[in-house]
């Protein structure tokens, strides 16, 4: 990694999800430890074998790692409940928390990956979305991959992610000692746009803080119109 420094990001961090998600959870009220969060996970799953997979996850994140109380279940759920294939720096064994450092390029990049989601689906237009802000900081450095599309290409690619989850993932693992808590990098959807995603669920300064809430409306072509729906001063 001689390539790459560390650097502390400073300021707010904006990740946007799906309004619907349920503001409160295991995480939030049952659980106050870590080892009465693995219990309700265990319960749980005897009522739902889908939690199977979450719990899963769960176990890979040790004890010290978990967070619990208040908006806890908005970071842990980043990692718990994750899209099977991974993202750009995390395969699908554990999630991670994906944010930017400016809500516009958080705008850009949830409306692409939307966007795509929905064209596979016969029935994906026209369609409307609402999602929320969440606003959170982070206390550790990360590694700072900002200018290293020229060098490193293979992080950047439109399509194909698996040479940066070998990357991530090596230097991710193993979670307890030597792992990175995470990096950040240059947007591919905004132009100037910086993201970050954080490997570790209590690298994040709690409690999260709720922004804005956006529309996304998609026509029957598939164009997008944005708009803000409850204004939060900055």
């Amino acid at each position: 990694m001689a390539d790459f420094s560390h650097e502390i990001v400073k300021g707010q961090t904006h990740r946007l999800i799906n309004s619907l998600f349920p503001p409160k959870g295991l995480f939030d009220t049952l659980a106050d430890t870590p080892e009465e969060l693995r219990v309700l996970f265990d319960l749980e799953m005897m009522a739902n074998p889908r939690n199977q997979v979450s719990a899963g996850r769960l176990a890979l994140v040790p004890d010290e790692g978990i967070v619990t109380g208040d908006t806890a279940n908005q970071v842990m759920a980043a990692f718990v409940h994750c899209n099977d294939d991974g993202g750009r720096f995390n395969d699908g064994r554990l999630g991670a928390w994906y944010a930017a450092l400016e809500i516009e390029t958080a705008i850009e990049e949830t409306v692409h990956h939307l966007t795509k989601r929905l064209a596979l689906s016969e029935g994906g237009f026209p369609q409307q979305i609402q999602m929320r802000e969440l606003i959170a900081a982070i206390n550790v450095p990360l590694l700072n991959l900002c200018g290293t599309q020229a060098s490193h290409p293979e992080f950047y690619d439109l399509k194909d992610y698996s040479k940066s989850q070998d990357f991530a993932n090596s230097i991710r693992w193993p979670f307890v000692k030597d792992g990175e808590a995470g990096i950040h990098y240059d947007s591919i959807r905004k132009e100037g746009g910086i993201n970050i995603c954080v490997f570790k669920p209590d690298a994040l300064v709690r409690p999260i803080t709720q922004g804005d809430h956006y529309q996304y409306d998609w026509d029957a072509a598939g164009q997008i119109t944005v708009a803000r729906l409850t204004p939060v001063e900055r």
